[in-house]
Order: C-alpha cells, then sequence, then structure tokens
C-alpha cells in the first residue's frame, strides 16, 4: 500500500497532538487585520490565547481568507517530496469557504493522487473525519476506497458541529446582527445556538439566556438529531471558555455512550466568526 497524508485546513480546530498522532499536516488560512498587518491562523496555543486578547479589544474585526492554489499546490509538491504516495484533504465546508475550490483545483495540478473531501461541516467535527480515514486505512483501503466512505459518512449525517456564541457585542462588531439587537442582546446575556447544516451552512436554531440554559439548547439539539443512549464520539471546542466546554461534556455523558472525548482550541479564524466565549463540540456517531 502507498503512504497516504492527510492534510486539513487550520480551520479544523484540531488537538495538537492529533498531528502526530494521525499523521497530519495543517494548510493555514490567513487573517488580515483593518490596518493590513497580516498573520497566518495557527495551532500554537499561545498565538491563539494572544489572538483572544487582540481580537476582543479589537474596535474593527479582521477579515479571513483561504489557502490559495498556488499555496495547496506547493504543499502537495512538498509532501511528495517527502515520500507520500498519496494526499487526503479534508477541508472546511464549501458554503462557509472558499478552501475546498482551492485544494481542489491545485488537486488537478499534482503529480500524484490528491483526493479531496468537503466536509460539509466545521471546526472540532473536522479532525473526526481524520481518524476516521486513519481506521479505514488500518483495514486496508486506499485513498480512492476512503474518500467514497467519507463521502457516504458525510451524507448520513454522521457528523455534527454545535456550538453557542456568547458575546452578542462580537456579532454586533462584525456586521451579523444590527446594533439595535446587539444593544438588547448584552443587556439580556443572550446565547445564540448555531450548528451546521446537512448543506454545510452556519445556521442559528435557538437563543437562550444565560450560559446554563445555553447548554442545554444544545444538548436538546443534540437529542434532536441523534437519539439517546447513541455511542458518540466528541472533540469540545471553545474559544477562551474552556469551563464551560467541560461542563458541556458532562452534561453530554448523561445522554450518550461517549467512547471518547478531547479538548480542542477554536483557532484564529473560526474566532474572527464567533468571538471569544464560544463553546461548542463536533460529534461523530458512532456504528
Amino acid at each position: 500500500m502507498g503512504k497516504l497524508k492527510i492534510v486539513l485546513d487550520s480551520t479544523s480546530d484540531t488537538p495538537r497532538e492529533w498531528f502526530e498522532k494521525f499523521d497530519l499536516s495543517m494548510a493555514p488560512l490567513h487573517i488580515t487585520w483593518p490596518d493590513g498587518s497580516q498573520e497566518d491562523d495557527s495551532r500554537d496555543i499561545e498565538e491563539i490565547r494572544n489572538f483572544y486578547k487582540r481580537v476582543s479589544q479589537a474596535k474593527d474585526l479582521p477579515k479571513s481568507s483561504q489557502p490559495s492554489v498556488g499555496e495547496f499546490l506547493k504543499l502537495y509538491e512538498q509532501l511528495e517530496k517527502d515520500g507520500y504516495d498519496e494526499i487526503l484533504v479534508i477541508c472546511i465546508s464549501n458554503k462557509l469557504s472558499g478552501t475546498y475550490d482551492s485544494a481542489l483545483s491545485a488537486s488537478q495540478q499534482a503529480k500524484i493522487p490528491v483526493h479531496v473531501v468537503n466536509s460539509k461541516t466545521a471546526s472540532g467535527a473536522v479532525p473526526l473525519l481524520a481518524r476516521r480515514a486513519r481506521e479505514l486505512e488500518q483495514k486496508g483501503m486506499n485513498g480512492t476506497e476512503i474518500t467514497r466512505i467519507l463521502n457516504e459518512d458525510i451524507e448520513k449525517g454522521r457528523y455534527k458541529a454545535i456550538f453557542y456564541v456568547s458575546n452578542f457585542d462580537f456579532l454586533v462588531k462584525g456586521g451579523r446582527v444590527s446594533r439595535m439587537q446587539g444593544f438588547f442582546g448584552s443587556l439580556l446575556s443572550i446565547h445564540v445556538g448555531l450548528w451546521i447544516d446537512p448543506e454545510g451552512r452556519l445556521t442559528p436554531f435557538e437563543k437562550a439566556r444565560g450560559t446554563k440554559r445555553a447548554q442545554e439548547m444544545l444538548i436538546k439539539k443534540a437529542l434532536d438529531m441523534v437519539s439517546k443512549g447513541s455511542k458518540i464520539r466528541l472533540i469540545m471546542v471553545d474559544a477562551d471558555a474552556r469551563e464551560d466546554a467541560k461542563h458541556l461534556l458532562e452534561l453530554l455523558r448523561g445522554y450518550y455512550q461517549v467512547v471518547d472525548a478531547t479538548f480542542s482550541e477554536m483557532g484564529k479564524v473560526i474566532t474572527t466568526h464567533v468571538g471569544p466565549g464560544t463553546a461548542g463540540f463536533g460529534l461523530e456517531v458512532v456504528e
């Protein structure tokens, strides 16, 4: 069998130890501040924590951009030089970013086979696909077969991503809600529930006042989609709200057979869009 490399983009909010454990590489998205300064998305913990502070204090939010076709092609060429025979790229939903299109365009110019998967999800749900890919590889499957099964899994709804946003002021700064909504949201400690729908779109589903109710709102949403008692695997994600993510995990354990759970920080790009104080999870339904 050939040597397979798995590439995730930086919005996948991958636990740092997984890069070595599952032989993953990362294609970073980019952040551009209003003053023109630029930086890459990163999995460095100190860099991420520093970003949480900077973005919380920013008057105007930065913009995010996808990796270019050229950046993906350069990565593919390097992996070929490193001795890989084929590459599997798993990207954030194409409804949320042009990253999938860049990865796909570059794959057509690569010298070795490159399989590109539109995860139709985001954040902590995406690394769950990478681990699944390695498990399929251990069963003797090649990149083509793994890609087919991942796409089938996605269509069946094996992976879910559910969050709440707790900083209404932040959404107002980003132009995602009106200032009047933001004003009332701040007064009432409103949390907005978000999920990635089956088409891969970020969709609000409910509002709740206070963290406790927000967490219950996420559990209710999960139970609407995944029946109580199911076996699940989780990646708990948060932007500077780790205690909230821990409590959310304990709630999930009360309703599901949690086979495996780990924690990961939301990176710069995801945080730019949802704001510090966000917590949630990527969920995989285990057969």
